[in-house]
This record gives C-alpha cells, structure tokens and sequence, in this order.
C-alpha cells in the first residue's frame, strides 16, 4: 500500500508538470505571438530584402495568395534556398507574415518604412561626407541586370539574369545579343556575370557565367558554368565551354558566378556552395564553395595550389567560401577581392590567397535562417579572418575599387553593393585594412552589381525596375 500511494503520488506530479508544461506552451505561443515585422526583419529579410516592399518587384513562382504564401513559409523549397519554418515560426504568425506580404503590395507606408522612393532616371542628387553625385541612367527595363562591362569603344555589355545579353550604345540604345548559353531561369539562376578578355581588343573574346542545367531520369540538375565566344552580327558566335561545376546539384541558388581576370590573364571564376555546405566548400573534390583560377582557354595554370593532388580538383584556388557574388581586383596591388553572402549575419568581404580555406562552415560569423546557431567558432587555426564582415547580414553583391580622379574623396576605397538595405557600402581603406565604412546611395534600390568602367566612372545595377546607372560627380558652385 505504501509503494501504490508513493507511485500515485509520482502520478499526480508527473500529470500536473504535464499540465504545467501545456499551459504554459500555451500561454508562451500566445504572449509570444510577435509583430509579423519584427519577424520578417528577423528571419526574412537577409534574402527578400530589409522592407517588405521588395516583394512588390518580385516574380511569383508559386503564387501570392494568402494560402500559397502561408503554404511557401510553412514548408519551404528548399531547393531554391527557402527554408522550412514550421518548426520555428507558429502558425498564427506566419499567417501575419503573409498577411504582412499581402498588404505590402498595396501599400507599405502603414508599416513605417523609409517613405524615400528609389530613383528612377534621376534627378537624384546623393551626398555623402566628401561626394555629391548624380544619376545618370544608361539603361533601363531588365529584370536583374547582373554583368556589366564597358567595352573599349565606351558602349555597354550588360547581362539581364532573365537569360538574355544586351550592347547598349552611346545613344542608350539596347541591342539584344542572341545564342547565348541556354541557362535555367529559376531560384538564383540564369545569365549571370560577363567579362572581357584582357586582350579583347585584338581576339574579341567574350566570357559569360550562367546556370547551367540537365535532365536525367526526369530529374532536373544545375550548376555554374562559363562560356566565351565573340560577338558577330549580334550573334554570340564561337562559342567554347572553359568552365564547369561539378556535381550537379537539385538546388537552385547559390550559384556564385562573379568572373576576375588578373595582371597576368587567368580567369577568376567563383562557385557558391549550391545550398549544400555540409557536402562541398571543405571537399577538394567538389567544385562548389570554392574560387577557381584557370588560363583564357580553360586550361588549368601549372602553379595552381592543388594542381597534383589527386583527391582535388585542379583548378581550385580558394575553399571554404559560401556563395561570393562579389569580385574584383586592386588595379594597384593586382590582389584579387571578394565579397561572399553570410547566412544571417557574417557576411564577409575577403582576399583571394591561393590554397586559402576560408572556414565556411566550420567557422562563421552569422546564424542560420531558422536561428540556430552554425558553428561555435568564428576563428581557427589553418581559416582565413575576414578583412571586414557584416552583422546584420547586408547580402552584399558587386564589388569595385575607385580609381581615378572623377571621386576624389573615395578614391582608393571598395564599393560594395547591399541587396538588402538598398544601399552601397564604401569600406575606407588603408592598405589592404578596412578601417572605416559609409553609406552610399540609400535607398537607391537592391543594388546587385557596382563596377568601374573603363571611362573612370561608377555604373551601378538595381532591381525592380532594372537599371544600370552612371554616378555623375556634381561640381560645387566656384569649383
């Protein structure tokens, strides 16, 4: 009798921590329940921009009623980087989320956003601590203009990530290039990066990144691939393949795709790690999360760090890296840069050392999507700091140097493009050191690309609509 009143008794509080434990589950999704804005900055906005009216630009792939929004946030895609968030967010609230997501497209200025528009074909006037500038619009009507080159008669190649490839002239007039690669239009993927051969001028060579993809078995496959060829009777012609990813993967972002060329002519080309960190950027036998280096034609460069090593792909130069959309070289060092996306938090800006590991994931400065933490450890012993990182998460884009006597007061600092904030990030730099950051531009729009032209201005690419824009130094009276 003893034992059964002792063993009822181990009942009773087993059943009322149980109850205890409901109710209070209850009362904690109940108080918890947040401001669907608080949760969008939180959790969403590292990939869908700061404000919810980003969403207003967006194409929707599996549609933006309520019940498909609630339905995206709940499962996720994970094949085109959207997590699950069932586990994470309740119910209710992610049903303030897309109610939130809703209302944006009729109108954002209930939720206390910035009420500044983004510029169209200007007059916008910018000032910054030493600069005023202009915008000078060179094209416009893109989905996401991606690349961008100045080619050496001052006309423009741009590539429009829905696929196709554009001259513009000096009249602002577009010409669309046909026979480009055929890339897969979907996630992050498309027609991405262009790059001129350094001895363009004489053999015309053209380089293109895109997505590249393949059916087997009735599966769909993707990968980042490079591409040149020359430009006749506005045909992409000669076409040569000098570059591809491997595996294939399901996935449908993290495609990298920036291409460098160096002092010497090799060819810089970034991989993203494909959403798959745990399978690619630490194996040399992967191509994802990685910098390449190869020669013009494709071939591998006999100094690259892992040329003989069999268990490595040799054309690998860099490891480590999560998915570097950004990427240029110091015109007066010759040292190349990159800039790569974080997950939330710890974007980094990097340079490119040969052999370097640059820690992903092992080592990071931001948490994952869902608020779990990725690694313990921001450094290690044998992975590369960061010259610079960001926290909170800019999604950082384009990269460039300033040169040139057009903006005296940046010159000598690197412009990096946020696709989150809608601005551009000058790093203020001493030596190879990052010592300071401004604020460029704001709410010029989800700034994908910056880049230096030939004529020693800036061209900076936006989203939604897509424009690529001139920055026109304004004299002060007197001057």
């Amino acid at each position: 009798m003893k034992h059964l009143h002792k063993l009822a008794f181990v009942l009773i509080v087993a059943i009322i921590s149980f109850a205890f434990t409901q109710v209070n589950t209850k009362e904690k999704k109940s108080v918890n329940f947040e401001d669907p804005r608080k949760i969008y900055t939180e959790k969403c906005s590292s990939c869908h921009g700061e404000n919810v009216e980003a969403f207003v630009d967006r194409q929707w792939k599996h549609g933006k009623t309520k019940e498909s929004l609630v339905k995206s946030i709940t499962t996720g895609y994970t094949n085109y980087g959207m997590p699950t968030w069932k586990d994470i967010i309740a119910p209710n609230e992610i049903e303030g989320l897309a109610d939130l997501i809703i209302t944006s497209l009729k109108t954002v200025e209930q939720y206390s956003f910035s009420k500044a528009k983004k510029p169209s074909s200007g007059p916008a006037i910018f000032t910054s601590a030493g600069m005023t500038v202009t915008l000078d619009t060179i094209a416009t009507g893109f989905d996401s203009p991606w690349g961008f080159e100045q080619m050496p008669d001052g006309n423009y190649l741009i590539t429009d990530r829905a696929g196709s490839l554009y001259i513009v002239d000096h009249a602002r007039n577009k010409t669309k290039i046909t026979n480009t690669p055929d890339a897969i239009i979907e996630g992050q993927g498309g027609l991405l990066d262009v790059a001129l051969h350094p001895n363009f001028a004489k053999n015309g060579w053209i380089y293109l990144s895109y997505s590249k993809y393949k059916v087997e078995n009735g599966q769909q496959w993707t990968t980042t691939a490079v591409v040149r060829g020359k430009i006749k009777d506005n045909r992409f012609e000669e076409v040569q393949e000098v570059f591809e990813a491997t595996p294939y993967t399901a996935t449908k972002h993290h495609y990298g795709s920036r291409l460098v060329f160096d002092q010497k002519g090799y060819l810089y080309i970034s991989v993203g790690d494909r959403g798959k960190e745990n399978d690619f950027p630490q194996h040399l036998e992967a191509s994802p999360g990685k910098i390449h280096r190869i020669n013009d034609d494709g071939s591998i460069p006999t100094d690259n760090p892992f040329v003989g090593d069999k268990n490595a792909i040799p054309s690998i130069y860099t490891y480590g890296n999560r998915n570097p959309q950004g990427m240029s070289m110091d015109p007066t060092t010759g040292l190349i840069w990159e800039n790569e996306h974080g997950p939330r938090g710890g974007d980094e800006l990097n340079i490119v050392n040969a052999g370097a590991n640059y820690g992903w994931p092992v080592i990071c400065y931001g948490i994952n999507y869902d608020g779990k933490p990725i690694s313990s450890f921001s450094k290690m012993e044998g992975m590369e700091d960061p010259a610079t990182y960001w926290i909170p998460s800019i999604a950082p884009s384009g990269l460039a140097f300033v040169t040139g006597d057009n903006y005296p007061a940046w010159k000598g600092s690197i412009l990096v493009g946020s696709l989150r904030f809608n601005f551009i990030d000058r790093c203020i730099m001493q030596g190879n050191k990052v010592i300071g950051h401004e604020k460029l531009l704001m709410n010029i729009g989800r700034t994908r690309n910056v880049e230096m032209g030939k004529d020693g201005y800036i061209y900076v690419s936006i989203e939604g609509p897509g424009t690529v824009f001139r920055l026109k130094p304004v004299l002060e009276k007197g001057s």
